[in-house]
């Protein structure tokens, strides 16, 4: 189903104004650099806008997706939303990334309408540029983008610590899960839901659904969840080299019967599932690795914290600023 590509024109100024307030919360300065990103649909459109309202310089690239909108969708809305901001001066537009935008990039974002990021791509960067990451840097997956060829060509990679208080995206991870369910037709309030999660975003989600009214209960895997008349089973498990397997869902339909089973983050053997009669959401599988849900679902606030925080982590990367354990950005290489 194709989601909605143009941002309604009664909440552009909202939106202007939370990238505005992020730039001066992050003290985001992209003033004289030039940087490569994605033109994109929705709130996601708002990535080029920040970083030009920042000083930088932009080129905004775009592709046909299935379920995102087409390139001119992205190109039409991304430039929308450069005009009401008043910075359409600073942003150029292509179909594809030409190799000339890299050669003169300092910035290059691993949004979705430009990963994978290749090893030609790489190469065409200039020596020192970094490639900014819209996650922390437990989450990094090498599906999207060549770490061999970066650490060849002295190119850095900055995670961003969502938790920082500049940023604050993991906050809204309990929400999202709640809207998943809802999606599903399960409303958290009274239901008993086990959360299955090995990583940081489960105090998170076990908060946020507790909030919501639910009796939240956390394991790390699925071989410790314990037999229950559970409503839901919330999957937030680390990607790994196999999805979740035969032998776990077995254990999940054995200890859960009837539970629905929430695809919030991690893979699932979805056709093992079908066996056992596993009913799963969301109804489409997500990409390896991907999220079952994407934060945009919540509005443009998140969006705008994750993608101004990216944008600072790079900043701060790439000027070699001191970075510590608990600031805004994360190196990889």
């Amino acid at each position: 189903m194709l989601q909605t590509t143009s941002y309604p024109a009664e909440a552009i100024e909202p939106l202007l104004e939370s990238i505005r307030d992020r730039i001066r919360i992050l003290d985001l300065d992209l003033a004289g650099l030039e940087i490569v990103t994605e033109a994109a649909t929705g709130a996601y459109a708002a990535t080029a806008v920040i970083a030009a309202l920042a000083g930088a310089r932009v080129h905004a690239c775009a592709r046909d997706t299935r379920i995102h909108g087409s390139a001119d969708d992205a190109i039409a809305a991304t430039l929308a939303l450069a005009e009401a901001a008043s910075v359409e001066a600073r942003v150029s537009f292509s179909r594809g990334v030409p190799p000339e935008a890299l050669r003169r990039s300092v910035i290059l974002t691993n949004s979705g309408r430009i990963r994978p990021i290749t090893r030609a791509m790489i190469g065409l960067l200039p020596p020192k540029a970094v490639i900014a990451l819209m996650f922390e840097a437990w989450e990094f997956r090498d599906a999207d983008i060549d770490l061999v060829a970066c650490r060849e060509h002295g190119v850095h990679l900055a995670a961003v610590n969502e938790r920082h208080s500049n940023v604050a995206v993991f906050p809204f991870l309990g929400p999202l899960a709640v809207r998943l369910l809802q999606d599903a037709g399960i409303s958290a309030g009274g239901k008993r839901i086990a959360i299955l999660c090995d990583n940081p975003f489960a105090p998170f989600l076990t908060e946020g659904l507790s909030k919501a009214g639910a009796q939240a209960v956390l394991f790390d895997t699925a071989s410790h969840l314990a037999h229950g008349s559970w409503d839901a089973i919330l999957m937030a498990l680390l990607p790994g080299d196999a999805p979740l397997g035969q032998r776990d869902l077995e254990t999940i339909a054995t200890r859960a019967p009837g539970a629905l089973l929430a695809q919030f983050w991690g893979d699932i053997d979805r056709e093992a599932a079908a066996r056992l009669g596993l009913r799963i959401c969301p109804e489409a599988e997500p990409g390896r690795g991907h999220m079952g849900i994407l934060l945009n679902r919540l509005g443009h606030e998140p969006i705008v914290r994750l993608q101004a925080g990216g944008l600072k982590a790079a900043e701060i990367v790439w000027r070699g600023a001191p970075l510590p354990v608990d600031g805004v950005a994360t190196p990889l290489s």
